[in-house]
């Protein structure tokens, strides 16, 4: 039986969702993919000069820092593939400001496609039947992020209300579950901080996006659908780094 996913964040070839994406289609599920490279366009690690051009993820750009994106979202993607078996919420504003750069401009931007727009996502598709979430948080609640206040407390808000979106779901046999990839080389870390990060992972090294989509596949499998509520550190052991840190 053919099942479909909604993914969101897929914007970038580098990026964790773009590997999902290719990832669950090789698996078999058909996609609806969205992105926003706008926002990539004007980060310092710059946007793709092409959009997705994989036709079959039937990707459409969309800014969801409009509230009424995520509804059409999810009704286009029921009209497509007759259902939602399940939504997969990738995407992320970046934003860096430490406590003394906050504006009230940027706080709402960001919560508003980081936080506000995974759950309307959530109640559109939990309306239309979803039988697997899966979120996308950072490690602040793992790790201060003191310098990306905005897209931090955003990302925190995502794996505190994880549990709560699990429980009003759960009597209808969807889970949501959230994942914290840890540090994921996509392109974003300079020289210096890709080897200063490196250096400190366990691993010595940078997770990949091909370390974090077979996770995501098993979340949405049916072998998970007795894990739900969790916040996954799919981290590399990143938050264990204090037991292996080389001296300094």
């Amino acid at each position: 039986m053919t099942r479909s996913a909604l993914l969101t964040g897929v914007s970038r070839r580098v990026g964790i969702a773009w590997t999902v994406a290719e990832h669950l289609q090789q698996q078999g599920w058909t996609l609806s993919t969205s992105g926003w490279p706008a926002h990539d366009q004007e980060q310092p690690w710059g946007g793709d000069e092409s959009p997705p051009d994989n036709p079959s993820w039937n990707w459409r750009p969309a800014d969801l820092a409009d509230p009424a994106v995520p509804d059409r979202l999810v009704a286009e993607h029921v009209a497509v593939h007759g259902g939602i078996d399940a939504l997969v919420a990738v995407h992320a504003r970046s934003s860096a400001a430490g406590l003394g750069e906050l504006i009230a401009a940027e706080l709402d931007l960001t919560f508003a496609i980081n936080t506000r727009a995974t759950l309307l996502l959530v109640r559109a598709a939990a309306a239309a039947g979803v039988r697997r979430v899966v979120l996308f948080t950072t490690g602040v609640h793992r790790d201060p992020m003191p310098t990306e206040i905005p897209y931090a407390t955003s990302k925190a808000a995502l794996q505190g209300m994880t549990s709560t979106l699990a429980a009003a779901l759960a009597r209808q046999g969807t889970t949501v579950n959230c994942i914290n990839p840890g540090p994921v080389d996509t392109g974003y870390a300079d020289e210096s901080a890709a080897a200063h990060i490196a250096a400190r992972m366990p691993a010595r090294r940078w997770g990949l996006p091909s370390d974090i989509a077979p996770i995501v596949a098993w979340l949405l499998s049916d072998e998970a659908h007795w894990v739900t509520g969790q916040t996954l550190d799919a981290d590399g052991g990143w938050t264990l780094r204090s037991g292996v840190e080389p001296a300094p």
